[in-house]
């Protein structure tokens, strides 16, 4: 009787986790205008877009990454900063350098913004905060990391449908969410591919609400229904994801090993059975930390660490 209670409560969370449901968009583009590629390097250098005549802001961005202003156009100046930030050709980008170093020393990487994640590691490595441009302090948190040894770079083939688990950082509640709302999680374990990591713990990702009905009069359920559109890969490229089939079985084998165990045994992650939740005329709420599966909607090239270099 116990054992068929215990499932029975499984049997519930898990059909929550499958309605909230997604079909997966594509990646983003890159930005075709000044005013959005700046935003967006902003967003990644100071955490948020930043306010102010166009040249003011560059001119900032510029002092604060190399040290001194461009004499180029203001589309060229963009366009390099962007490039500087997220473009992966010839040498790792900002993020991507970033990633590599928080990943090296503390095996997984941060959701801040590049100016706290530069100065958490200061902190960390050395104790103390580097005076200079972001450029050079990014290069000497390189060096501790890596020493004279490159980022170990390599482009590598990920095959559509490839799991990532996740973790929430927006709470999911009827009560709260409307649609067109965000809702933001975090990558929960390595994603390694040929000793290659494509996905590091800690990796920010989103998705979006597109239906959102609080529980009514007359015992009707709540529902909600999520697109879990994008995660961030370690090269810092915004890869589509959804939740398929695959990343449904996945769970659908957590759910059934929790089944077959003692009382309390945990599903999806650290935060135990959520009990209640689509029960009739309840609310739903899915408490943050709550994990999940979801996949990756195509084949794709991706530059991967090389984890064989790194100290484990």
């Amino acid at each position: 009787m116990y054992y068929r209670k215990i499932k029975k409560v499984l049997s519930i969370v898990l059909c929550a986790v499958f309605l909230v449901s997604s079909v997966g968009t594509a990646a983003a583009a890159v930005p075709e205008t000044i005013q959005a590629k700046l935003g967006a390097v902003e967003t990644v250098m100071y955490g948020g877009e930043q306010t102010g005549a166009i040249l003011d802001r560059i001119n900032h961005l510029e002092k604060d990454y190399t040290g001194s202003y461009s004499t180029l156009g203001m589309m060229e100046r963009v366009d390099g900063l962007y490039a500087a930030m997220f473009d992966n050709t010839g040498k790792p980008s900002v993020l991507t350098q970033m990633n590599a170093i928080e990943w090296a020393i503390m095996h997984q990487v941060s959701m801040a913004s590049v100016q706290d994640r530069v100065t958490n590691m200061e902190m960390v490595i050395q104790g103390k905060v580097t005076e200079g441009t972001y450029k050079k302090r990014i290069a000497a948190l390189a060096k501790y990391a890596f020493g004279d040894t490159a980022i170990p770079l390599v482009q590598t083939a990920v095959p559509a449908n490839t799991l990532v688990k996740i973790k929430l950082v927006t709470p999911i509640q009827t009560k709260v969410l409307k649609a067109g709302d965000v809702v933001k999680y975090q990558v929960a374990e390595d994603v390694i591919e040929n000793g290659m990591l494509i996905f590091a713990k800690g990796a920010p990702g989103e998705g979006e609400v597109t239906k959102s009905v609080p529980a009514r009069n007359f015992g009707r359920n709540a529902e909600i229904n999520i697109d879990f559109k994008t995660v961030k890969s370690v090269d810092g490229t915004t890869v589509d994801m959804f939740l398929g089939e695959e990343a449904k079985k996945e769970m659908q084998q957590l759910a059934m090993a929790a089944g077959a165990s003692a009382a309390g045994m945990v599903l999806l992650g650290p935060v135990g059975i959520v009990a209640g939740i689509f029960v009739q005329g309840k609310n739903t709420d899915i408490p943050a930390g709550t994990e999940m599966y979801i996949q990756t909607k195509s084949d794709l090239t991706l530059y991967g660490i090389q984890t064989t270099t790194i100290k484990q």
